[in-house]
């Protein structure tokens, strides 16, 4: 694949810009402007309309754990909704048993809600849950204002950042898995067409009709929508099914890259490759999976892959629409569980990321890879944190994507950790066909080399294909 460069306006072409660099700058073209809003004052038609987030109050529950949890909880809350490109005015946080049935936090806490929403001049409330159809109605109906929760909120950011037809398809699916049990509707927008033999007072002339409501009309046209999108993302799974068929049969090592959002994970596959992928310090600024092409120390191929971030308590409907893509991980022969060092409570990213692996591999019916742990950022996490993980994570690689530190010391892992080439050969190689030995020397093992009169005489440790090619030279041939 060929990397697409363009120069700066008004520069004289001293810096090239990567495809990673254009699609920054293609995100910070268009930014909300504070102040202006196009909001409708009836909030019920919040479901029909595009979401959009402006001036925000958070909202959480605390129903287990410490309140430095809490606290955690609904600051990265509050990182969620400055990437959907919202500005955060306060946040509360009650203390419960579980959230309220009716109206998600206590009736008090709503009327203080309330308060703060009409004191800050919020237009929307950002809850840390996953709502109800009812909990929102109730919610909006008091606060009179928009009601949005995590969900909906990780979604919004995932719709901003996805690229790819695949990407867009996958993210429209959640989006309408979510919107599916929530439809809900007022007023005579929403009243009950009157069917079969309608008439007087209930009906008349005009009003008969097959006895459908609007919402069931909405229903039916989602539910019709979501089967097209399933058969479309399934079609374009196999472009992927097929590249990734190609590396098994040629017994190219793949390796996946996953982890908690914004842990460094692109980078480090830049660090790794100069790959020159997209590098954002957001949360989910990664969506499609990027595979590239590198190898060990000693010169095997293999390949690395990028794939979108976890967070905790992911959507589940996000888990579902990207299962083609998640099943990358899944098929890799080894997992690089990148952690944020800089993080106050990375065991809250390792805990997080191995909860939706656990759920992906018993979706798929299969074991997950074996993993080894990155932690990314050291530049920025102080030597007493560092200490604390080495304790934790024990066997870890502790690397700087940013600033190089550890990289090749992760190369040399990640090579002693991928499967090695399963067959033995012993051959005599004619002079006359010296790329076969150049590819002995760049894809398998050379364990034994000698150069006689008529030819290369060679004993290496190669994969499946290469044996096959060889096999004409063959003085011996037995597995590993």
């Amino acid at each position: 694949m060929t990397e697409t460069y363009a120069f700066e306006p008004g520069d004289d072409g001293d810096e090239l810009l990567s495809t990673g660099d254009l699609e920054l700058a293609d995100r910070a073209a268009l930014r909300r402007i504070a102040g202006l809003s196009t909001e409708l004052d009836d909030i019920t038609e919040v479901e029909y309309r595009q979401l959009r987030l402006e001036r925000v109050v958070l909202v959480g529950v605390w129903t287990e754990g410490s309140a430095a949890d809490s606290e955690a909880s609904l600051a990265e809350l509050a990182r969620l909704a400055e990437t959907a490109g919202s500005q955060v005015l306060e946040g509360l946080v009650q203390r419960r048993d579980r959230p309220d049935p009716a109206t998600y936090v206590g009736s008090g806490k709503v009327r203080e809600v309330r308060d703060v929403v009409v004191a800050t001049g919020a237009d929307t409330v950002i809850c840390d849950g996953e709502l109800s159809s009812g909990q929102l109605r109730q919610l909006e109906e008091r606060l009179k204002v928009k009601v949005v929760d995590r969900t909906a909120l990780i979604l919004d950011i995932f719709a901003q950042h996805a690229q790819s037809k695949e990407g867009k398809a996958q993210v429209e699916l959640a989006q309408l898995q979510y919107l599916l049990p929530r439809l809900r509707g007022w007023g005579s927008a929403m009243s009950r067409q009157a069917g079969g033999r309608a008439g007087g007072a209930s009906g008349g002339v005009g009003l008969r009709g097959p006895g459908e409501t609007k919402l069931e009309t909405d229903r039916r046209r989602i539910h019709k929508r979501i089967a097209k999108l399933r058969k479309e993302i399934q079609a374009m799974s196999v472009v992927r099914e097929t590249k990734r068929g190609r590396r098994v049969a040629n017994e190219v090592p793949s390796v996946a890259i996953v982890g908690y959002t914004n842990a460094g994970k692109s980078s480090l596959l830049n660090a790794v490759t100069e790959a020159g992928v997209l590098v954002q310090d957001a949360l989910f600024a990664t969506l499609d999976p990027t595979t590239r092409r590198s190898t060990t120390p000693e010169g095997l191929p293999y390949t690395l892959t990028d794939t979108v971030g976890f967070v905790r308590h992911l959507p589940h409907q996000i888990v579902e629409a990207f299962r083609s893509t998640l099943e990358e991980a899944a098929d890799a022969d080894l997992l690089l569980h990148v952690v944020d060092g800089s993080d106050p409570r990375p065991e809250w990213q390792v805990q997080a990321v191995r909860e939706v692996l656990g759920e992906i591999g018993g979706e798929l019916n299969r074991p997950m890879p074996r993993e080894l742990v990155v932690v990314n950022k050291t530049d920025a996490a102080d030597e007493v944190a560092l200490a604390r993980l080495r304790n934790l994570l024990p066997g870890a690689a502790f690397v700087s994507a940013h600033t190089g530190s550890g990289v090749a010391a992760l190369r040399e892992q990640v090579a002693e950790l991928l499967p090695r080439p399963t067959l033995v050969v012993e051959v005599l190689v004619p002079y006359t066909q010296g790329a076969l030995v150049a590819r002995v020397h760049a894809e398998g093992e050379v364990l034994e080399e000698r150069h006689t009169e008529e030819g290369t005489e060679l004993r290496a440790r190669v994969r499946g294909d290469l044996a096959g090619a060889l096999e004409r030279f063959a003085v011996n041939s037995t597995p590993a």
